[in-house]
């Protein structure tokens, strides 16, 4: 798992809120799925992925239960949570919630992960934003359920984990052209010269528009860094996760 460059335990714990994003490494899977896969959506013998998120909870200090997942269909659904849930939320790409100890995760190999919290609030929220998501407004919508609970949009902070890259994210032009009307910024060209997209740029200046002014982005790109999920490289694959909670005491 992977905090922000120049963290020390001393800088994590006196955080009111808690981000973090998984990479491939150190888990319990195998084949494809090697080796720290936490999804279950995806063929992976399940005593593995159990295995792994039992592990994620520990690095964490939170029970299992106390993680939320999210079944992500690339919807424009948010959904406030308030407690645990024995199941992932059904039909979902984004979670929001003010409750302490209550951490929020969301699953990628390509899409982009976002972490985002107003600490004098207490409202957090992961959001899953593909290609489809991003272009439906998967984003904004979170931004406003944030706002109805409270949360200023000059007092957001938002990490953005890794994701596919525009010079590795090629899409044909009609579906280019409908993916810029919607989301200004994300028309680019991949390494081959060809159209491609960058889901981040896009993003980037929608939370701008919305007043979010603290963004912050992990630019590695999955498809091209091994130590990332990916399925535009691989096909059959496995998930990492971003989880973002606010500890039930601050220390």
């Amino acid at each position: 798992m992977e905090q922000k460059p120049g963290d020390t335990g001393a800088d994590i714990a006196r955080r009111p809120v808690r981000k973090v994003f998984t990479t491939r490494t150190g888990g319990a899977s195998g084949g494809a799925y090697a080796s720290f896969n936490l999804a279950e959506h995806v063929g992976d013998d399940p005593a593995a992925v159990t295995a792994n998120r039992e592990r994620l909870a520990r690095s964490i200090g939170l029970p299992p239960t106390r993680i939320i997942w999210m079944e992500q269909l690339h919807t424009p659904t948010v959904t406030v949570v308030r407690g645990p849930w024995e199941e992932p939320v059904p039909a979902t790409d984004a979670l929001v919630t003010t409750v302490r100890g209550l951490a929020l995760a969301v699953l990628t190999a390509d899409c982009v992960p976002l972490l985002i919290s107003d600490h004098d609030a207490g409202v957090i929220a992961a959001v899953h934003a593909g290609r489809i998501g991003a272009r439906n407004g998967i984003v904004p919508r979170a931004i406003r359920r944030m706002t109805d609970l409270g949360a200023r949009p000059g007092h957001l902070h938002v990490w953005m984990g890794a994701a596919a890259s525009g010079v590795n994210y090629e899409l044909p032009e009609p579906m280019l052209a409908d993916l810029e009307s919607r989301l200004p910024g994300v028309r680019t060209r991949t390494a081959k010269g060809t159209w491609g997209a960058d889901l981040r740029i896009g993003i980037s200046r929608q939370l701008e528009e919305l007043g979010v002014t603290h963004i912050d982005a992990d630019l590695r790109c999955t498809v091209a860094d091994r130590a990332f999920f990916s399925h535009r490289r691989e096909g059959t694959t496995g998930r990492q996760a971003g989880v973002i909670w606010m500890p039930e005491e601050d220390r």
